[in-house]
């Protein structure tokens, strides 16, 4: 049966999803560049243009293997569909499983049937199966279970070098005096050109928009970086902003690189060449591991799950997430300012300075995930929505992570080195230069500490504002560093 293949971007790739065995002489591909996904929402200049490029770029490939392809410019992804199918009226409209529950619900209204989303190497019924069996959701029990089903970095049915992970071995501060190798640059052609005049925003050549540079961007980590991204994978270096991580995670979540591929090619790597077990094994968990478990978790939990915030924050989004010139804290204001020139930064800054800060402050979840969502440029929603609500915020009230990650500035001293040119000093929980991390840490111990006294794991933590001689002059401190931070003047 002829039929209309409908290409979200976030599925950019012939071979998976619903382009998986497709016939360029019977096959109409429609792709749709929604008002929705272009204007709706503040979305960061680098990220919008990624993905419209991207999808521009693919729709020339698609053309070039002899497909028909629509290319729509529409409000909705529905009014897109609509206007192409009043073209094709007889043809049935194909989708691989859309990547959010919204677009999902859409679709399934409009019609379309569904093809399973394989763009992951976990399907959505396999991973609910795994979930069913577990009293918790330990990301780690997970992944050992991917590790022996896809026999990844395994020998004989044993985890290579001994054991599953290396996680001890990969927690180095920043080194000095280090050269870090050089990340790849990607020229931008017409296409790039044109997306960017109609946006009104020109990208710089951090990220490429073609399969062919997702390619070269792959083989640069592998042959430059693969090695050494163990050690340092949760550094954060003032005098560099990717270190060695790869920068690979745009292309997954879009679909010009798929998670086998990439797997592939670490293996491959890690048999032929000399490679720490330390890094292969770290890679290959962000890979198999998280990324998998969050998507998994994304539909396990559900629609409303975004919805959570079981600690009641209702903080209004501080100023200085929208402007890094709104602080003086040095580590916010160079992760704030990197986010704004290239729409990334890696895991730690995400998880232990940004969302550490939103969960200290009580800032509301939600306004916190909208914010997430619309300046990163690999901020899909089921990439987002559980590692703002479960990981970062802990505002499910311990569903997905048993502890929250609140963390006070000795850990952004010893894992960065911001500190050392800051104005405020990470070992001061009171007075004028005390680190506002540090205050605040305390400060949101005390407030939550019926809740999480009860927690094993954060018992010892809150048991420790016992010790505190000065916890009533920190509650003081902590009130005015809350009033700063909302006037964007801390």
């Amino acid at each position: 049966m002829k039929r209309l293949i409908y290409v979200a971007f976030d599925h950019l790739n012939e071979n998976y999803g619903a382009l998986k065995g497709s016939d360029p002489s019977e096959d109409v591909i429609v792709l749709v560049e929604s008002a929705r996904m272009t204007t709706d929402r503040n979305w960061h200049g680098q990220r919008l243009h990624f993905l419209i490029s991207s999808a521009r770029h693919f729709a020339q490939h698609l053309q070039s293997l002899g497909y028909t392809v629509r290319y729509e410019k529409a409000a909705t992804t529905v009014n897109g569909l609509e206007k192409v199918k009043k073209d094709f009226p007889d043809r049935l409209v194909i989708s691989a499983e859309p990547s959010s529950f919204r677009q999902f619900a859409a679709l399934k209204e409009f019609g379309a049937q569904f093809v399973p989303n394989d763009f992951f190497l976990t399907p959505r019924p396999l991973f609910a199966q795994w979930a069913d069996g577990q009293k918790s959701y330990l990301m780690e029990n997970f992944y050992r279970q991917q590790r022996t089903r896809l026999n990844v970095l395994m020998e004989k049915g044993k985890p290579i070098g001994g054991a599953w992970n290396f996680d001890k071995e990969n927690r180095l501060p920043p080194p000095k005096n280090y050269t870090w190798p050089a990340y790849l640059e990607h020229k931008r052609d017409q296409i790039d050109k044109e997306v960017a005049a109609e946006i009104g925003y020109t990208p710089d050549t951090t990220w490429a928009t073609t399969r062919k540079g997702a390619l070269a961007q792959l083989k640069n980590f592998i042959d430059n970086h693969f090695a050494q991204f163990g050690p340092y994978e949760d550094a954060m270096a003032l005098d560099n902003w990717a270190l060695h991580h790869s920068l690979l995670s745009p292309y997954l979540n879009n679909g010009l690189l798929h998670a086998k591929e990439v797997i592939d090619a670490a293996e491959a790597a890690f048999k032929t060449g000399d490679m720490p077990i330390a890094s292969a094994e770290g890679f290959v968990r962000q890979i198999i591991g998280w990324r998998e478990y969050v998507n998994g978790m994304y539909w396990y939990l559900g629609p409303d799950y975004r919805e959570n915030n079981q600690l009641g924050a209702n903080r209004p989004l501080l100023p200085l997430f929208t402007d890094s010139n709104k602080t003086q804290m040095n580590c916010v204001k160079t992760i704030v300012s990197d986010i704004e020139t290239r729409a990334w930064v890696h895991h730690i800054p995400r998880l232990m300075v940004l969302s550490n800060l939103a969960l200290i402050t009580g800032t509301n979840p939600q306004a916190f995930l909208d914010w997430m969502r619309e300046v990163f440029i690999d901020a899909s929603e089921w990439v987002m929505v559980p590692n703002v609500i479960g990981m970062g915020l802990h505002a499910d009230g311990g569903a997905m992570m048993s502890k929250p990650y609140a963390a006070g500035g000795a850990y952004i001293s010893r894992m960065g080195s911001y500190c050392k040119s800051c104005v405020y000093d990470p070992k001061l929980r009171v007075g004028e230069t005390a680190c506002p991390f540090t205050t605040l840490y305390w400060d949101f111990l005390d407030r939550h500490k019926e809740t999480f006294v009860k927690n094993h794991r954060m018992s010892q933590q809150v048991n420790g504002l016992k010790r505190l001689s000065d916890l009533e002059e920190l509650g003081v401190r902590a009130e005015q560093v809350l009033k700063g931070l909302d006037k964007g003047a801390i």
